[in-house]
């Protein structure tokens, strides 16, 4: 018999028998499906309901797009583009694997502070929009127009003077390698030869992972009335605004899920203000974690229990080389546990408890995945289970570190 799993995700996991489940399927037969842990397992369903519950939110004027750096398995990309209305990409990879899906070239929009000649090219042959982070960057892009005979597509990223307040990720406000400053932009725009270039948009992006509604609405203030400035000084019609993402997902005990409709609600009311301005141009809410993180787990097996000191271990053959940000290794100034579960003891009774430390198999004490944790009494053989792990998983992990094999991905 199924039943909802009290987990550390917003979206309640199922489990039976005692074991999680992904996509309907227990992670002993995951396991078997793909030959071997570690794996990362991603529900497709999990993901769908978070897309409906931010649609139905969201003012119908906001288009949603995925940031595929967020998770680049081509499974899943192809799957977001059944159900979001665009795509946010960071490299020629990426664009070359949103050009297969069914999202449209003008859809899609190539992000990035250092995008090389290639890049560039292979953007303006693509016919993708490309958004401007510095002054050489449009000078490069004219030049290869102009050489391939193809007016490219541009938007504008800015670098407002404005940051987000209590954030993981600051991408703007000071100064940044991301965007032209917003104080630039007013000569910058009036020296553009737009006989040269489309310029489709502007791009105003805060910053990322933050939990807190009001530190949202604050910027969307802010990112509203720069755009609409901006807007009002450009000599040529655009077509959208990207006002970013920034929500977050959360990660650790204290953390408390980002409240979406309070969000919403104040981008009803921005809207309706700025309505003459942005009457009929289009509003773009970027996102990468909050639409895919949750929805991820990433789990390796114990093959080892030892007790050094009385400290107990659990040895497992997966670590950092898979999970960099669990381990802590991915920008954390103080490390703090990820939620972790023994994925086939889930509904151990409290005196079953015991307090462990939980290390991958590579010679290098980083390699930890939860230290000082209370878990039921483990066994070897068992499987460890790191939530929140569908975003910057995988991808963002150094998987040939010390030669261990990769881990597997399935979409379930």
């Amino acid at each position: 018999m199924k039943e909802s799993s009290p987990d550390f995700t917003t979206y309640k996991l199922e489990h039976q028998n005692n074991e999680l489940m992904i996509g309907g399927f227990t992670l002993s037969n995951i396991e078997k499906l793909v030959g071997q842990t570690p794996f990362y397992a991603y529900d497709k369903q999990a993901i769908t309901n978070r897309v409906q519950e931010l649609k139905l939110a969201l003012p119908k004027k906001i288009k949603l797009h995925y940031a595929i750096k967020a998770n680049p398995m081509p499974n899943l990309v192809h799957y977001m583009a059944s159900i979001v209305d665009g795509f946010d990409v960071a490299s020629k990879k990426e664009m070359l694997l949103a050009l297969q899906t069914s999202i449209l070239k003008k859809e899609i929009s190539f992000a990035g502070p250092g995008k090389s000649i290639d890049e560039l090219q292979a953007a303006i042959i693509a016919e993708v929009t490309l958004h401007i982070e510095s002054t050489t960057e449009l000078d490069r892009v004219i030049t290869l127009g102009e050489e391939l005979n193809i007016k490219p597509n541009i938007a504008i990223r800015v670098n407002p003077a404005f940051e987000i307040k209590s954030s993981g990720v600051k991408m703007a406000g000071g100064s940044k390698p991301f965007g032209i400053d917003e104080e630039l932009l007013p000569e910058i725009l009036k020296s553009i030869d737009y006989s040269k270039v489309n310029l489709r948009g502007f791009h105003i992006f805060a910053g990322s992972q933050s939990l807190h509604a009001d530190s949202i609405i604050e910027v969307h203030q802010k990112t509203f009335c720069l755009a609409e400035k901006l807007i009002e000084i450009s000599s040529v019609k655009i077509d959208y605004v990207n006002i970013g993402g920034g929500l977050g997902i959360p990660y650790f005990p204290a953390e408390k899920s980002i409240d979406i409709q309070k969000v919403s609600n104040n981008l009803k009311i921005l809207i309706k203000k700025h309505k003459k301005t942005f009457n009929d141009i289009e509003l773009i809410m970027e996102l990468g974690r909050y639409l895919v993180g949750e929805a991820g787990i990433y789990v390796s097996k114990i093959i080892d229990k030892k007790i050094s000191r009385g400290t107990t271990y659990l040895v497992c053959n997966g670590g950092l080389h898979h999970h960099l940000s669990n381990s802590g290794n991915f920008g954390q100034i103080i490390r703090k546990n990820h939620p972790v579960a023994i994925g086939n003891k889930l509904t151990a009774e409290e005196h079953n408890y015991e307090e462990v430390d939980i290390v991958g198999p590579l010679c290098t004490p980083l390699d930890i995945m939860a230290n000082k944790i209370l878990l039921p009494n483990a066994s070897i053989g068992d499987f460890i289970v790191i939530y929140q792990s569908g975003a910057y998983g995988a991808s963002a992990s150094p998987k040939g570190f010390l030669g261990h094999p990769f881990p597997f991905e399935i979409l379930l």
